[in-house]
């Protein structure tokens, strides 16, 4: 139930609309339909701009609430009770409804009003899933955004025979017309492609836009992508970033206890407290976009393109675009991932429950991940790489301690094998005896660490054999006018704070290059 001091944080949330909302409730039989009722009811107690609309008609076997605006349409439902993580999506719905909340820039808005429809997606969720309330929120800003999409979430757990017929083992699952669309975790920028990849865009949608010039252009929107576009701002440089997402991996962290001067904070708060920070400089934030290629222009600028064919010149670019999750690169990985592949033990550990599974990596995320799942799988098999796990000896210790849990080292996987709908078993070699032996299992979690995000450089500045940008100790990348700090580099140690720095150090660095280039020189 929503307690009283939900109730008056509702209130004040609620206190921006303008507009009128209705929350229509469909009649069922469901145990939870009297929640769902008193639910939308202290909703509409929040604000005199929301209204409760019970209507008639056939009696579903789950709770169903539809969201809509003033214009009449309902764009948006959820089927079950939006509770646990998804109560945020709710309450964000409610506004976006009423065109409150964050919206993209025009560039985004355009992409996604030139989707062609009709769309109609529904996308099923666990409540426990952290990562699903992004793709929910996401695809319900594009149904309200578009005259012709409708989105629904569905609660797994309320439409079981619907998650066994699709064969769905990984949330959020995204499907059109019982075609997976998209499964598990990611940003409103890889949404919007693959629909554009199955519905086709309209002429609308297509962008070949100039985007201006700007004095520094930061790739990256985490720590140190942040802190350079601050940092520039502040030498009173004309400042652009360009970012998949706010906060980069931040959005992904939990608990941080090493941000000096700060005892704690979380991921997410972190990355909202960045965005406020730079918010209060006059930074152009260009989100949910990403690099195709920089490019030297005659004029002696720097041409940075996007995968969207918009583009934008800049006198120095910092590229600051982190990392991502490592994938095994093997046979069956990648047609299993969302249908007994996954990356996130968190969020798709409960559908294992009383299954075998396999996480693949020994290092602290990897044994981490292990200790959650011994507490829901009826066994789970570590595989690690080496000689040894990497994590520390405090987590081996607790993870050896699990009855229900095994380690095998020195096994390099090397096939996933299964039917397209689900996994069957993992194969790995065994490096001691150059065998290949066969683990018989329902799931595997890959946890072997980050891959630096810059495939779009290959070929324009000097990497490591790992992908990492070469920088010398100012952040100077093989090319001159091109920086680069933070995870994405070759500086050691990948934390936050030590991202922090380096990307102040590279905004300094730059406008120093650029106080010491000649007049005549172009910026």
């Amino acid at each position: 139930m929503i307690d009283s001091a939900m109730k008056e944080q509702l209130k004040s949330v609620f206190s921006m609309l303008t507009g009128n909302v209705i929350l229509r409730v469909h009649p069922s039989e469901h145990a939870d339909q009297a929640d769902l009722e008193s639910w939308a009811d202290t909703l509409a107690q929040a604000s005199s701009r929301i209204r409760v609309e019970r209507i008639g008609g056939p009696i579903l076997p789950a709770p169903k609430l539809e969201i809509g605006g003033e214009d009449g349409r309902f764009a948006v439902a959820f089927r079950g009770l939006p509770g646990g993580h998804e109560f945020s999506s709710l309450v964000l719905a409610i506004l976006q409804a009423d065109g409150k909340g964050k919206r993209p820039d025009a560039g985004i808005i355009d992409r996604i009003r030139g989707l062609k429809g009709p769309i109609k997606v529904r996308t099923y969720v666990s409540l426990t899933c952290e990562n699903c309330p992004e793709v929910v929120q996401a695809l319900n800003l594009m149904a309200i955004l578009h005259p012709s999409f409708a989105h629904e979430t569905v609660d797994g757990s309320v439409a079981q025979d619907e998650v066994n017929a699709l064969g769905i083992q990984g949330v959020p699952a995204v499907f059109h017309e019982g075609k997976l669309v998209h499964s598990g975790k990611t940003q409103l920028i890889d949404l919007l492609s693959k629909l554009e990849e199955t519905f086709g865009k309209s002429g609308a949608g297509q962008r070949d836009q100039d985007l201006g010039a700007f004095d520094v252009v930061v790739v990256g929107g985490g720590p140190a992508g942040a802190s350079s576009a601050i940092y520039s701002a502040r030498k009173g440089l004309r400042t652009a970033i360009i970012a998949e997402r706010m906060g980069g991996q931040l959005q992904e962290t939990k608990g941080i206890e090493n941000m000096i001067s700060v005892a704690y904070t979380e991921g997410a708060r972190l990355a909202a407290q960045l965005a406020e920070h730079l918010a209060s400089y006059p930074v152009t934030v260009l989100e949910h976009r990403r690099v195709n290629r920089i490019e030297p222009d005659p004029s002696g600028t720097r041409r940075v393109h996007l995968e969207s064919g918009e583009r934008i010149d800049a006198g120095a670019v910092i590229v600051a675009t982190g990392a991502r999750w490592r994938q095994l690169g093997i046979p069956g990985e990648k047609e299993h991932i969302g249908q007994g592949v996954a990356f996130c033990a968190h969020c798709d550990g409960p559908f294992y429950k009383g299954k075998r599974v396999a996480v693949v990596g020994g290092g602290n995320s990897g044994v981490e991940a292990a200790i959650d799942l011994a507490g829901i799988v009826e066994h789970v098999t570590l595989l690690e790489f080496g000689e040894r796990l990497k994590a520390d000896d405090v987590l081996v210790e607790k993870l050896r301690a699990l009855p229900n849990a095994r380690v095998i080292t020195q096994a390099k996987s090397t096939r996933v094998v299964g039917d397209g709908k689900k996994v069957s078993a993992l194969e790995y070699e065994n490096r001691a005896t150059g065998d290949t032996e066969t683990l018989t299992v329902d799931g595997v979690f890959v946890q072997i660490g980050l891959l630096p995000n810059t495939h779009f450089l290959k070929e324009q500045v000097a990497l490591t054999p790992t992908g990492e940008i070469v920088v010398d100790a100012r952040g100077r990348t093989s090319v001159p006018g091109i920086y680069a700090a933070g995870d994405v580099t070759t500086v050691p140690f990948k934390q936050i704070i030590v991202a922090m720095g380096e990307g102040a150090k590279v905004a300094l660095a730059a406008f120093e290059d650029r106080m010491h280039r000649p007049a005549s020189a172009s910026a």
